[in-house]
């Protein structure tokens, strides 16, 4: 289907409504404040057919949407395109708007030939856009992940239900001539305990529908709000309180490296007996086998899933087969209020793009002037470095509430404008536990939406000002650390950081000196200082052909007799599970950590 109509580039002078079919109610009522509001003066209006922008919406959208689109610009409606059709037809376009299934590859960047400003996603994901080549062809990415909230929390409510009650499997059972009332007896929600794993987003909307049916409610996320949860009587805990004392688990958090399968066996193992699972985030947050597992071994008596790791999956999937699983095909989101609001939510945030404004939903990195960029780069790849490295020291799941950066620079205040620092730090701290992609344009909005206090300090030094900085420190307050040498004197995780011939590096772990390049496998030890300890160390890494590629030693007193060293090992692989172990077992040293930046 193609449908094409052309308007002007900043206003709609006509009503086509007699065309299309109109939004209803309060959607309607919606549409026409934000035509109203967007449409300017008359002297701004486009006056000739050449000045106007193009829009491909490459896919289904809603009507609201749309007409928000048709509005503003000529639009071009093409369901189903081949690859080769949306590269022949992209060089006459401004925007393009594509749903989470159609791939946006570098291709359809070069075959724009440079007139591509912006691609809207509807949707929350970015996976199908190759993010690096519209960086490379400066054209802006945005998605639209807040519209379906309220649609996948009342779809994990109707699964809970479902899945407390037995309705699809007692369904069937009817369907097929047997009316087996017994064998399909429920469980009451009223009283039961619901651990909300991701108390933020969807996770908040869950957590409040179940106060409504009675359950008592925790929570764990690393960034959940404590005066959020105490306003709908919700109680937050750890990650391993929640598990161990929930009648029902509700899987909401996002998919990072650090969530991945974060149900498994392992985690089985601490639930009570007779939990049931829910999840409608993402197929990898669970181990499907150990899921399997724990249904046959009666340590989960149920589980219903939207999402699987394989979709679609095949037909001898066992997870899919069991009798005690209740699965649906990505419904989350899927009702007409919530794909009208995402096709409102995109429209809008194209709309900005267009008129020269960076919405807050951009995922790529926006156009920065280019010698700022530059000068800043390497300080950039710092801040990022620093900050994935400060989050991957805090201890267990906990979460963190209150950030403190630090920039030493001989440069006057108004000749360093730290926005981009900040969000790069921003960035190092939420990407690795989050889903979320942070920029310079929602650094500081990512942060305060999950309750992140993020203060500044510049430390002013002598000398010439021809570098931007001359070190920079990150530290997380109010935490627990895997690796204590890296706590300060205040108890604050700590590092810091500087740019050596354009690289990052660290400097500063707790109150150690270090020295060793910022990036990839680096290995902290801290140990008491004795004659053999390198060679010790070197050995276990050899034996386990692990190459190193520079190791730091670094020695400070504990007092007048006794002295501490901080060695800091950057390796060109990951050691195994074992080969650490083995490190830790080496007398002198008193702990180490392993972190890949």
């Amino acid at each position: 289907m193609v449908s094409t109509i052309k308007l002007g580039r900043s206003l709609a002078t006509g009503d086509f409504a007699s065309s299309r079919r109109a939004p209803s109610g309060n959607l309607a009522a919606s549409v026409s404040l934000r035509r109203a509001l967007r449409r300017p003066p008359a002297a701004l209006r486009a006056s000739s057919d050449d000045d106007r922008f193009t829009v491909l919406v490459a896919g289904e959208l809603g009507e609201a949407g749309l007409d928000i689109l048709r509005d503003f610009a000529e639009v071009d409606h093409a369901v189903d395109l081949a690859p080769e059709k949306l590269c022949a037809r992209i060089g006459g376009c401004d925007a393009l708007i594509v749903g989470s299934e159609m791939k946006v590859s570098g291709d359809v960047f070069g075959s724009s030939r440079g007139r591509l400003k912006v691609v809207g996603i509807a949707g929350g994901g970015i996976d199908n856009v190759n993010l690096a080549a519209a960086n490379e062809n400066r054209c802006l990415v945005v998605n639209a992940p807040n519209a379906s909230a309220s649609a996948v929390a009342e779809h994990t409510i109707a699964l809970l239900t479902a899945m407390a009650r037995n309705i699809a499997q007692a369904a069937v059972s009817v369907k097929s001539g047997n009316l087996q009332k017994k064998k399909y007896v429920g469980m009451s929600l009223s009283g039961k305990t619901l651990a909300v794993l991701g108390f933020v987003e969807v996770g908040f909307d869950v957590a409040q529908r179940a106060k409504g049916l009675g359950m008592h409610v925790i929570a764990y996320g690393p960034y959940a709000s404590s005066h959020l949860a105490r306003a709908i009587g919700v109680e937050l805990v750890t990650f391993d309180k929640a598990i161990a004392n929930a009648d029902f688990i509700s899987l909401h958090m996002h998919y990072t490296p650090a969530t991945q399968k974060m149900l498994n066996d392992e985690t089985f193992a601490k639930m009570k007996k007779g939990v049931q699972i829910l999840n409608v985030t993402h197929g990898g947050l669970i181990d499907e086998d150990a899921l399997v597992r724990a249904l046959d071994s009666g340590i989960v008596s149920r589980a219903a899933v939207d999402v699987l790791i394989e979709e679609p999956p095949p037909k001898d999937h066992k997870l899919v087969q069991h009798e005690k699983v209740i699965v649906t095909p990505n419904l989350g989101d899927v009702t007409f209020e919530a794909q009208e609001q995402l096709s409102i939510e995109i429209a809008e945030a194209v709309i900005k793009a267009l008129e020269g404004d960076l919405p807050s939903t951009v995922v790529n990195e926006p156009m920065v002037a280019a010698e700022v960029l530059v000068e800043l780069k390497p300080f950039l790849d710092l801040a990022i470095n620093l900050g994935r490295f400060a989050v991957k020291l805090i201890a267990g799941r906990g979460g963190f509430k209150a950030v403190k950066v630090t920039y030493a620079s001989a440069r006057e205040p108004d000749q360093l404008d730290t926005k981009l620092l900040r969000a790069g730090v921003i960035k190092g701290l939420i990407e690795p536990i989050s889903s979320v992609i942070v920029n310079w344009v929602n650094g500081d909005s990512v942060a305060k939406e999950r309750g992140l206090r993020i203060t500044e300090e510049r430390v002013a030094l002598p000398g010439s000002p021809e570098y931007p900085l001359e070190f920079l420190q990150v530290q997380i307050a109010s935490v627990e650390s895997r690796f204590d040498g890296a706590l300060s004197t205040s108890g604050d995780i700590e590092v810091g950081g500087q740019v050596r011939d354009g690289l990052p590096f660290l400097t500063k772990v707790g109150n150690f000196e270090v020295d060793v390049r910022l990036e990839g496998c680096i290995l902290l030890c801290r140990a008491i200082d004795q004659p053999g300890l390198i060679g010790k160390i070197g050995s276990v890494l050899g034996e386990a052909n692990v190459n190193i590629g520079f190791m730091k030693y670094m020695r400070t007193s504990v007092d007048s007799e006794n002295f501490q060293s901080m060695i800091s090992i950057k390796v060109d692989d990951q050691p195994t599970k074992e080969t650490l172990k083995k490190i830790g077992e080496i007398a002198a040293i008193l702990e180490f950590v392993f972190l890949d930046v």
